[in-house]
C-alpha cells in the first residue's frame, strides 16, 4: 500500500477510480526496485519483470497501463519486448530506459513506437514527471479536480505557480517552489535531506546537504516569516511541514 494518501491532490488514477497499473522492466534488481518503490509511493500498482521474456508475460496477465522498459536485456532487446507487447496492448505508452544516449538509438525506440526515452542516469523526479505526462497523453487517467494544495492556511497551485499564506501572496524562486511543493504533497512527513535533494534538485550534490539547509531557510523566511511556523527541523532526521496551530489540518 502506498504511504500518500488516496486523497493527495497529485495522486493519478484509472478512469474507474482505481490504482494505476505500471510495469517496470529492467536487469538490475537494485534499479527495479527503486523505481518500484518511487511509483508505489505514487499510489500506483506495480509489476517488475528482469527479462524480456518475463515482461511480455506480465503484460498479458497484468494490462498494463504504463510500461517501463530498459532497452538492454540479457534476451531480448527492448525493441523487440515493445513490439511484442503492442501485439496485446496497441495503445499502452512506454517509456524507454537506456544507458546509451547517441542520437540514432533515441532515434531507433522512438520509431519502434517508443513514446519517451530517458538516458541512464537518470533522476527518479524526471522518471515519475514522463510517466504522468505519458499516462495523461494517453488518457489513461481520471480527470484531474484542480492542481491547488492545501496545508493549514498555506496554498499552493501547481498550474499557475501562485502560493498563499492566508490572504498573503508569497513570491518564490522556481527552486522554492520546487521545494515547498515536495513538502506540501507530504504534509506531517519527514523528509530527509537526502530524500530532499534527489527529489528536488534531481542529481547528487555529492553529500553537500548544506544546499537543503540554505533553502529551507530561505524559505522559513517567506512562508513562516511574521507567522506561526509550518516548516520545522527534526535534528538528525530531516525536516517536515505542517499545519500551523489553530489553521485546520
Amino acid at each position: 500500500m502506498s504511504s500518500r494518501p488516496a486523497s493527495a491532490p497529485d495522486v493519478l488514477t484509472r478512469p474507474d477510480g482505481s490504482p494505476i497499473r505500471a510495469l517496470v522492466v529492467d536487469d538490475e534488481p537494485a534499479l527495479g526496485d527503486l523505481l518500484s518503490t518511487v511509483l508505489r509511493y505514487e499510489g500506483w500498482q506495480v509489476e517488475t519483470a528482469l527479462t524480456g521474456q518475463a515482461a511480455i508475460r506480465a503484460a498479458r496477465a497484468q494490462a498494463p497501463d504504463v510500461v517501463v522498459l530498459d532497452v538492454m536485456l540479457p534476451d531480448l532487446t527492448g525493441l523487440e519486448v515493445l513490439r511484442r507487447i503492442r501485439a496485446v496492448h496497441p495503445e499502452v505508452p512506454v517509456l524507454f530506459l537506456t544507458a546509451k544516449d547517441a542520437v540514432e538509438d533515441r532515434i531507433a525506440g522512438l520509431t519502434a513506437g517508443g513514446d519517451d526515452y530517458v538516458t541512464k542516469p537518470f533522476s527518479l523526479e524526471e522518471v515519475v514527471a514522463r510517466l504522468r505526462g505519458l499516462l495523461r497523453r494517453a488518457g489513461a487517467t481520471a480527470a484531474r479536480e484542480g492542481s491547488v494544495l492545501v496545508v493549514g492556511d498555506l496554498r499552493l497551485d501547481e498550474d499557475s505557480h501562485e502560493v498563499f499564506r492566508g490572504a498573503d501572496a508569497i513570491t518564490l524562486t522556481a527552486t522554492e517552489f520546487e521545494l515547498l511543493r515536495f513538502f506540501m504533497r507530504n504534509p506531517r512527513r519527514v523528509l530527509s535531506k537526502a530524500q530532499i535533494l534527489d527529489r528536488v534538485w534531481q542529481y547528487d550534490f555529492g553529500g553537500q546537504a548544506n544546499i537543503v539547509e540554505l533553502y529551507v531557510s530561505y524559505l522559513r523566511r517567506k512562508v513562516d516569516a511574521g507567522r506561526a511556523p509550518m516548516i520545522h527541523t527534526l535534528r538528525g532526521a530531516g525536516y517536515l511541514l505542517k499545519a500551523a496551530d489553530g489553521s485546520g489540518a
